[in-house]
């Protein structure tokens, strides 16, 4: 299958990487002045990934050279991306979304930016744990593959599993997507407490971070369950604990009073759940307590305190 990845960042070139390595044939995507794109262009790799010889990087966006299209760029981003895509572009293609957010203006899934732009694209999402350190060391992980079109599942997941992923199929559009950019703020809370010396909250933030998100998207029409899955409990180990994590690393620093230069999606991601949470009537301590802290300047410890101090009451 050729297949065209979109964003030659961190994720975006493990993605080209992985996808070669499994025998598609891979074009990578980047903006000539990015600092990524020239890195690859000039070494071959960045650091992390070392890109096959087959793989063809390219600044030029040939859809009708490709199968499907795989995109892993900011998530605030979608959709200046997707109004630049010529009509009919898309049509018949699967678009698979590699990002985990939600656009701040609106709370909107990134699968429906999609459909609002591309409506005869196969949308689907790749969610789930794994860090490009440990697949490119061989660590294997297992993720999801989800999509409104039963078919574009059934042909997806075959296609992009192997040795190293293990794909599941799917059921909850939004769950999925929801479940999945919401670990990324219980990714920050957990770097607050690490930086504040308050690591043995964790499993108390994992527990009720769970339950919270949870409420949100049966709410919003999706099941429940979803949030004790792969793309949201389930990726709370690459997020919550490892080092790798950019949202956890991201939350430590920021109450350190340190300066941290890497994307984490999870900052526009509280903005958007609290407006979902909002228009929808559920309680989000969680995120309420992030955003206390990363917008509106309240004392870490407090606002800590306040999360896990709280009036007292059933746990279920």
């Amino acid at each position: 299958m050729n297949i065209l990845v979109v964003g030659c960042g961190r994720w975006g070139s493990f993605l080209a990487w992985y996808l070669c390595s499994i025998g598609h044939r891979v074009s990578l995507y980047g903006r000539e002045a990015s600092p990524h794109f020239a890195a690859f262009q000039k070494t071959g790799t960045n650091g992390l990934v070392t890109l096959q010889k087959e793989v063809v990087l390219t600044n030029e966006l040939r859809w009708d050279k490709a199968d499907c299209v795989v995109v892993s760029i900011s998530a605030q981003s979608l959709r200046t991306f997707m109004s630049a895509v010529p009509q009919g572009a898309l049509d018949g293609k699967p678009v698979v979304l590699c990002m985990k957010g939600l656009e701040i203006g609106t709370g909107r899934r990134l699968s429906t930016i999609v459909e609002e732009y591309a409506p005869r694209a196969r949308v689907a999402v790749w969610v789930g744990p794994g860090h490009v350190q440990d697949f490119v060391a061989g660590i294997p992980n297992c993720m999801v593959i989800d999509s409104p079109d039963p078919d574009t599942k059934e042909f997806l997941v075959p296609a992009f599993s192997s040795s190293l992923i293990r794909f599941y199929y799917g059921s909850d559009m939004v769950g999925n997507e929801i479940g999945a950019a919401a670990k990324n703020v219980i990714g920050i809370a957990a770097g607050m407490l690490d930086g504040k010396n308050k690591t043995a909250l964790k499993g108390a933030l994992m527990s009720r971070g769970t339950r919270e998100i949870a409420r949100l998207i049966k709410v919003m029409g999706g099941n429940e369950i979803t949030a004790y899955g792969l793309s949201h409990l389930g990726d709370y180990q690459a997020t919550v604990f490892s080092m790798f994590s950019h949202n956890r690393r991201y939350g430590e620093a920021f109450v350190r009073g340190e300066a941290y230069d890497e994307l984490a999606e999870g900052v526009p991601t509280t903005t958007a759940l609290l407006s979902l949470g909002e228009k929808h009537g559920v309680e989000l301590p969680i995120c309420t307590a992030v955003d206390a802290v990363l917008h509106r300047g309240e004392e870490p410890e407090q606002a800590l305190a306040d999360l896990f101090l709280r009036s007292l009451k059933r746990e279920f």
